[in-house]
């Protein structure tokens, strides 16, 4: 399939399906009946506060929102607000240490009760709770309190200048929790409230009726929603679990759901599935990066769960001769035709988007066998026994590599696998599935962020067009531990104090040049360091039926951020 006709087709449909909407926009609320969304990475939580996977903060955005998102054009947009607050407007003080954010009158949590000032509040007080485990902390980074003046406004103050405010209560990332709903989960209590995290009360345009972790959520029109006619679907059907390529035929093939999301498939198979007809896919490239993360902690089975993927440091990965070997015996450029095609791009760096952060700095589009083998021997790293396997400190260099569960995943494992194994480094494959390795369960030991392996492979990306709050990811103080339940996004312990401090600066550079090369040379201090391989960056895949109108895809937040405006506009099942 060609992206550029992917996108050129989506822009197309969905200028036409607005159209249609705005004549029937009058219509009721519900009057569509059923709509079917299949994820194939199963939700296992609604709480994004709890859980980093994709899966569960996009399921979770259908019901619980932000004060502000961004649309698929990246611009923020007011969600629960009269507008952005800006210098310019007012919203932020002229030393750039408050925003203030109007809260839209008359908007109602679901249970019919008002959604005050209050409820942003104690979100704040959720998350940064100490014993709380809050994955999203990052997004809290430099606030010091958020005050309710009244029941419509909320001024969040920072402990110095923050040119750029918008962590806190904006993108899918950080939504709105009911603070009547939560007020008995907070700190360490959060994971235990199993009622609230599977079935938030929410200001979104569903709500849950039944929530099966790792299966199926169905949801209802939420009957309190803020507009008119919205949703137009009585009820949704969400169902999680399988795999991507029966994701892809349910929409495009068969026509037994309406909405697939994350079509990490080949492209022949892609191309081979719209031509059922039933089905088409939607593009677009935002941040949303293949990698592999490396170890910087000791994943050795035989530490307790207090010191496994705790202590440092590893017995070889932090060495700059063995993760740079590892990098460059990789042919990314096969990996892109092998998994992605005209999805796909390689890429050397951890932020690939937008251009203006995307370092020029490494190149990594030829494979070097015979350098990395070079890298090693000079590094001291040997096989003195002659079984191809080099040792480190007298210990053969054996690694486990880690993903979930998916077709394209396992193909590079095994490509990877063979490219590490010619330059002596010996890999065990082990993969998970999706539900599980992306979810936030803190007594699970195949979690991503518990990292019990030396490698692993998946994908993240981040809300918006600005890398801040992402960058934070990098923190030390942001690496997952059993004091925080294993939530934090520094999933590869990295630690540099070079790496804070710079940090610290981004957070104070208004300059939007300034703030670009400061993001480019932390994204540098990333790689050059060792705390990832950049493999691919990837373009957002996702699939809708031809009935389904208003699908309006996002890369930089939520794929469903307007579910509310999805529409039938035929039955072809």
């Amino acid at each position: 399939m060609n992206l550029k006709t992917a996108l050129m087709g989506a822009v197309a449909t969905v200028a036409l399906g607005q159209m249609a909407y705005a004549d029937a926009h009058e219509g009721d609320r519900g009057r569509d009946g059923e709509v079917k969304v299949i994820y194939w990475q199963a939700p296992s939580i609604l709480n994004p506060f709890l859980s980093g996977g994709t899966k569960d903060i996009e399921a979770a955005s259908l019901m619980i929102e932000p004060l502000a998102r961004y649309d698929s054009s990246g611009a923020l947009t007011p969600w629960l607000v009269e507008e952005v607050p800006t210098v310019a407007n007012g919203g932020v003080s002229e030393d750039l240490t408050s925003i203030t954010w109007k809260i839209t009158s008359g908007i109602l949590w679901s249970d019919g009760t008002p959604f005050t000032s209050a409820d942003v509040k104690f979100t704040y007080e959720y998350c940064t709770d100490p014993e709380s485990g809050c994955a999203q902390l990052t997004k809290f980074e430099g606030v010091t309190s958020v005050e309710t003046p009244d029941d419509l406004t909320v001024v969040v103050n920072f402990d110095g200048p923050t040119p750029f405010p918008y962590g806190p209560f904006v993108g899918g990332e950080s939504p709105i929790l009911q603070a009547a709903q939560f007020a008995d989960c907070m700190g360490a209590k959060a994971p235990e409230c199993t009622d609230e995290n599977f079935g938030p009360i929410g200001t979104g345009p569903f709500v849950v009726t039944d929530f099966r972790t790792n299966d199926v959520i169905q949801l209802v029109a939420n009957e309190n929603y803020r507009e008119a006619g919205k949703p137009a679907f009585a009820s949704m059907t969400f169902k999680g679990g399988g795999d991507a390529t029966a994701a892809g035929r349910s929409v495009m093939e068969t026509g037994e759901f309406d909405y697939a999301w994350n079509l990490q498939l080949a492209p022949d198979v892609i191309a081979s599935m719209e031509a059922g007809g039933m089905g088409t896919p939607v593009a677009g490239f935002g941040p949303l990066m293949e990698r592999i993360m490396l170890n910087q902690t000791n994943p050795d089975p035989s530490l307790s769960d207090e010191e496994r993927s705790v202590i440092r440091p590893h017995p070889f990965l932090g060495d700059p001769a063995v993760y740079k070997a590892m990098s460059m015996a990789i042919d990314r450029p096969l990996l892109v035709e092998v998994g992605y095609g005209q999805a796909g791009k390689v890429t050397c760096n951890w932020i690939p988007a937008p251009e203006a952060v995307n370092s020029d700095t490494f190149t990594c589009d030829t494979q070097d066998i015979a350098g990395a083998n070079a890298m090693l021997d000079a590094a001291g790293y040997m096989d003195t026994d002659g079984d191809g396997v080099r040792e480190a400190n007298g210990v053969p260099m054996q690694i486990l590599y880690q993903t979930s569960t998916n077709a394209v995943r396992q193909d590079f494992q095994a490509l990877i696998k063979e490219w590490w194994s010619e330059i002596g480094i010996e890999a065990e494959l082990r993969n998970i599935d999706a539900s599980v390795f992306f979810g936030g369960d803190p007594g699970s030991p195949d979690t991503f962020q518990k990292f019990y392996a030396d490698v692993e492979m998946y994908a993240n990306t981040f809300n918006g067009t600005d890398p801040q709050a992402y960058l934070g990811n990098g923190l030390c103080d942001n690496a997952p531990s059993p004091a925080t339940q294993w939530q934090g996004e520094n999933i590869s312990r990295f630690c540099s104090e070079e790496y804070d401090a710079l940090y610290a600066q981004l957070t104070t550079t208004a300059d939007a040049d300034e703030r670009a090369a400061i993001s480019r040379q932390l994204n540098d201090i990333m790689v050059e360091e060792g705390g990832m391989i950049p493999l691919v960056h990837r373009g957002r895949l996702s699939a809708h039926a031809t009935s389904l109108g208003g699908v309006d895809l996002n890369v930089w937040d939520s794929e469903l951020w307007n579910a509310a405006d999805w529409y039938r506009t035929g039955d072809n099942r």
